[in-house]
């Protein structure tokens, strides 16, 4: 499903989201199909967030666009989605 279909089941609300389909533009990643898995509580979005498996995330539907910003930074510990 788009991420726009998403932000209407689900609005205003944080959503664990399996990633299906993403594309780059520089140093963005564009997400564009997902399949949502399950809204999570406010409070619970944090821990959601950084116990996210890999190729899921968490992400809130306010944003109208749903958008990773690649860091490249090398002392960083970065997770690939």
């Amino acid at each position: 499903m788009r991420w726009e279909e998403a932000r209407e089941l689900f609005p205003n609300q944080f959503l664990l989201v399996s990633i299906l389909n993403y594309h780059y533009e520089g140093n963005k990643k564009i997400i564009d199909e997902v399949a949502p898995i399950r809204p999570i509580k406010d409070e619970d979005a944090n821990k959601a967030f950084f116990n996210a498996e890999e190729g899921t995330l968490v992400y809130h539907t306010e944003n109208t666009d749903f958008v990773i910003h690649i860091r490249k930074d090398p002392l960083m510990k970065v997770r690939r989605i």
